[in-house]
């Protein structure tokens, strides 16, 4: 009788992000990021996939959005996004310091979530 099978997509988000256990202090799961311009060189498999998502044109995606289009944990994913942000092929529209939510959209987000509920 032969042991377990093992899906050949479980791979450890350790090994996903070679090791690394910690992304940068300023990616969040809200993060917006962008691809940035003439970025080549080797990437890993898990960081070209991040990559395939951004197309020409496109506008920025969120960590969460990434993660869940590739299908992977959000702590993966913030450290991959981190790694790519570290060399240059990704980049945030706004620096950490500028991204604090005004009050007043916030209250409109509360009140609009009120409205569903």
């Amino acid at each position: 009788m032969s042991g377990p099978r093992r899906d050949p997509d479980m791979i450890r988000p350790y090994v996903r992000t070679g090791g690394q256990i910690r992304p940068r202090d300023d990616v969040r799961w809200e993060s917006v990021v962008i691809a940035a311009a003439g970025s080549a060189g080797e990437l890993a498999t898990d960081e070209r996939r991040v990559m395939s998502l951004f197309s020409p044109g496109c506008g920025g995606l969120a960590v969460a959005d990434i993660a869940a289009a590739l299908q992977l944990p959000p702590s993966t994913v913030r450290i991959l996004v981190s790694r790519l942000m570290d060399t240059g092929r990704l980049t945030s529209p706004v620096d950490a310091d500028s991204a604090q939510p005004q009050d007043d959209i916030l209250v409109r987000v509360l009140h609009g979530l009120r409205q569903l509920l």
